[in-house]
């Protein structure tokens, strides 16, 4: 329903993971006998969550450690295990900028030009290790460095922006043609950002696996209030399963759908596969394990950009190892640990046995659900108070 701005504008009411909630159905199930597997493109994964393509996320080690814990970790192909033979000292120098100096501090590092030897060296970490490799790569850039990094052994390849289009435009260069570009490749492309059901189904047809969906709500990312786009992520992800279907009714091709940003505990990944997400890409979770990269700091993409940075360094402290992250156990009630029991136990207490069941999941608009009766939680810091 619309909703008048003004005369001459109206617009869609839209809803953030904080706006909804899960309603539980009539029947319960045990949490041994619910499947969270979910498959991307020929690839099946025993656990719905991905490491985020962001340099205080994965290195080599976390993504081959991802692969053992049943997930999936993407490496910034234009990002520090790039850029330098040794990243780890510029990794101590992003979390030693002070904070009023870190957006530029982190701009003069990011100067360092890709080294190609560096793609086909990292990925080939990864690759002997037996886990699934994935990398990510800018529309800009996909085509200057994907051919080495499938050279070397890649396996997926996630073409990644703040936001990316099936129809971009430009008079001063030739843009690349994703339809072109995924048909001519071997192997499977993810792309994305997108946050809207034409959007999201236009990249769908340009043969991807997957979409990436998410435009601004990831913890270090400014892009919403520099460019002052993006849309809430519980509608955005609910257009794009609109996007899939359509596809399917097209087509009969199933394309994954992958939320990308603004999940911070386990609630927040079963609300974004109630609302139709098929896995979902975690930044700042992954960036407070004891494995991250970032020592204890998280930053977005788009950070480094020489001239409009749309993220920030955010501190997000490393807490735990990642497998507690990923599979517990939890030492905390606050829901930022065990993300996978998390998951299992939300989808067996509302019935469903399988990811794709629990997209069907009644939600409904609840604003309160995050607050109601939680006066001495918050008043203490403790629990969903913190």
């Amino acid at each position: 329903m619309e909703v008048e701005i003004g005369r001459g504008k109206s617009g869609r009411r839209a809803y953030g993971l904080d706006d909804i909630a899960i309603v539980p159905s009539r029947r319960t199930r045990d949490p041994e006998d619910v499947d969270i597997s979910w498959e991307l493109g020929p690839f099946k994964f025993e656990v719905p969550l991905i490491a985020s393509a962001m340099d205080g996320v994965v290195d080599p080690s976390v993504a081959i450690e991802m692969g053992r814990l049943g997930g999936l970790a993407v490496l910034n192909l234009e990002g520090i295990q790039t850029r330098y033979d040794d990243p780890g000292v510029a990794l101590e120098k992003i979390a030693s900028l002070p904070k009023e100096k870190a957006t530029a501090g982190i701009q003069e590092i990011y100067k360092e030009p890709i080294k190609p030897e560096l793609i086909e060296k990292r990925i080939g970490t990864i690759k002997e290790s037996g886990v699934v490799t994935a990398a990510s790569l800018t529309p800009q850039r996909v085509e200057q460095y994907s051919r080495c990094a499938i050279d070397a052994g890649l396996d997926i390849l996630f073409v990644q922006g703040t936001v990316v289009s099936a129809q971009h435009v430009s008079s001063v260069r030739e843009p690349l043609d994703l339809y072109k570009f995924i048909s001519d490749l071997d192997i499977p492309v993810v792309v994305g950002g997108c946050a809207s059901y034409h959007a999201c189904l236009h990249l769908m047809r340009t043969g991807a696996v997957g979409v990436l969906v998410g435009v601004g709500p990831g913890h270090a990312c400014t892009t919403r209030g520099v460019l002052g786009i993006g849309v809430p992520q519980a509608t955005a992800l609910a257009d794009a399963a609109a996007a899939r279907a359509r596809m399917m009714e097209e087509t009969g091709r199933y394309v994954s759908v992958i939320a990308d940003g603004g999940v911070r505990m386990g609630g927040d990944i079963a609300k974004c596969i109630a609302c139709g997400a098929d896995a979902v890409m975690l930044g700042a979770p992954i960036a407070r394990a004891y494995e991250a990269p970032g020592k204890g700091f998280h930053w977005g993409m788009a950070t480094f950009h020489p001239e409009l940075p749309r993220g920030t360094r955010v501190e997000v402290q490393q807490v735990a190892s990642l497998e507690e992250v990923i599979s517990g156990p939890a030492h905390q009630s606050d829901g930022t640990l065990n993300l996978v029991g998390a998951l299992t136990m939300s989808m067996a207490t509302c019935g469903y046995a399988t990811i794709k069941d629990f997209q069907r999941a009644e939600v409904m608009v609840a604003p309160a659900i995050l607050t109601e009766g939680k006066s001495i939680q918050k008043e203490q810091e403790v629990g969903m108070g913190i």
